[in-house]
C-alpha cells in the first residue's frame, strides 16, 4: 500500500512539473515572438504603437507621417500658435 502511494505522488509531481514547465515554455515563446515582431515592424518602418504617438517610446526618432504630424502640432502648441 505504501509503495503505491509513493508512485502516485511521483506521478503527480511529474504531471505538475510538466504542466509548469510547459506553460513557462509557452510564455517564453510568446514573449520572444512579440519582441521579434516589434523589431521587424520597426525595421519595416511600420507603427508599433497602433498610431498612439504621444506615449510611444520611439516618438522622438520616428519618421512616419503620423508621428511627423503629431510633432508639428506639438511644436505649434509649444510656440503658442494655432
Amino acid at each position: 500500500m505504501r509503495r503505491r502511494l509513493i508512485q502516485v505522488q511521483n506521478r503527480r509531481q511529474l504531471l505538475t512539473s510538466a504542466l509548469r514547465y510547459g506553460t513557462l515554455g509557452l510564455l517564453g515563446a510568446a514573449g520572444a515572438a512579440a519582441v521579434i515582431r516589434r523589431r521587424r515592424l520597426l525595421q519595416e518602418g511600420k507603427c508599433i504603437n497602433d498610431g498612439v504617438c504621444r506615449g510611444c517610446q520611439v516618438f522622438e526618432t520616428c519618421g512616419l507621417p503620423q508621428a511627423l504630424s503629431a510633432k508639428q502640432v506639438l511644436a505649434k502648441m509649444a510656440n503658442g500658435g494655432k
